[in-house]
Parts: C-alpha cells; sequence; structure tokens
C-alpha cells in the first residue's frame, strides 16, 4: 500500500492504515454519485440569507469582505496591523471595532477570536493593548505565529466571531 505524501501528519496515516487494516476503508470511499445531493446548501438548508459588509474596493479584488452576518452570527475577516506590536495590535482591534459598530455590536458580542502574527512573544509582552477592548469580558480564542501574513508589512491579523443579541430575551429583560 503506497502511503500518502508527506504533507499528512503520522497520527493521520496511522488511523488511516488502522482504518484499513479494520476494513473500514469503505467507510472513506466516494458515495455513489446518484446518492449526492446535486446542491447541497440548497437541498438541506435552503437558500441561506447574507448581510455583507465592506470597508473598500481592495476586498473585491482579492475576493473577500470584511464581515458577514448568517442569522445570529457576525464573522469578520481578519483585520490587520502594521509597525510596532503595540500600534498593530490598536490597529487590528480598531477596525474590528468599526465593524461591530456598523452592525450596533461592541466587543462585548464577541465570543470567538483567531489571531495571528509574525511574533507571538511580541503579542504576548503587549496582550494589555487587546484586552482593554474586551474590559474584561474575554472570547474564547487562538492565538498562532505564523511566518508572514497576506501582506508582509502587517505583523498582525485578528479574525473575530460575535453574536447578536436575542431580541425577545433583551425585551423581556426591561
Amino acid at each position: 500500500m503506497k502511503l500518502p505524501s508527506s504533507r499528512f501528519c503520522r497520527r493521520c496515516i496511522a488511523s488511516t492504515l488502522v482504518g484499513f487494516s479494520l476494513g473500514l476503508g469503505s467507510l472513506f470511499a466516494e458515495p455513489p454519485a446518484a446518492s449526492k445531493p446535486s446542491n447541497p446548501v440548497a437541498t438541506t438548508l435552503g437558500p441561506i440569507e447574507k448581510q455583507k459588509f465592506s470597508l473598500g474596493p481592495w476586498e473585491n479584488e482579492i475576493g473577500y469582505v470584511q464581515a458577514v452576518r448568517v442569522g445570529n452570527v457576525l464573522y469578520v475577516s481578519g483585520s490587520v496591523g502594521g509597525g510596532a506590536m503595540p500600534d498593530a495590535i490598536k490597529q487590528a482591534f480598531d477596525t474590528i471595532g468599526r465593524t461591530l459598530a456598523a452592525y450596533q455590536l461592541g466587543f462585548q458580542h464577541v465570543v470567538k477570536e483567531n489571531t495571528y502574527t509574525t511574533d507571538l512573544d511580541a503579542l504576548k509582552a503587549n496582550k494589555d493593548v487587546r484586552k482593554t477592548y474586551y474590559q474584561g469580558d474575554f472570547p474564547a480564542g487562538t492565538w498562532v505565529q505564523v511566518s508572514r501574513l497576506y501582506n508582509p508589512e502587517n505583523i498582525i491579523e485578528v479574525e473575530v466571531q460575535a453574536v447578536f443579541p436575542d431580541e425577545n430575551k433583551a425585551k423581556s429583560a426591561k
């Protein structure tokens, strides 16, 4: 049996080998074409309504938007910053703040944050700059060091997901 290329992790290779040795290879096989829906989103969920927010024409050139709302969740694309780490953090979080404000949300509505940086030690040393935006109400978070970002002059990129308050609960709380 030929093993997958080296880009797969050892655990993935091992679990694949175990699956095949247990006779589970058919579980990973592609289903017959007749059983696949022709349009999975339309046939299983119906049309999805998306509200989009853009900061400028460069987004269309690259092929993304700053934010997309689906239901009660707002997905905010990575906002970037360059220069010294404290300034970069402020640039990224100020952009996120403007995006949230466009939807009448704030950092208290953020439930997940993913941060990518080219210098994790500098980010850790300046974590208090980031913490001021949340004012103690921190979201789930992931911080990862990468070799570079889309634009090499940027040293941090932060993406968040925020949840809109339940209007019915807000009304009943009054």
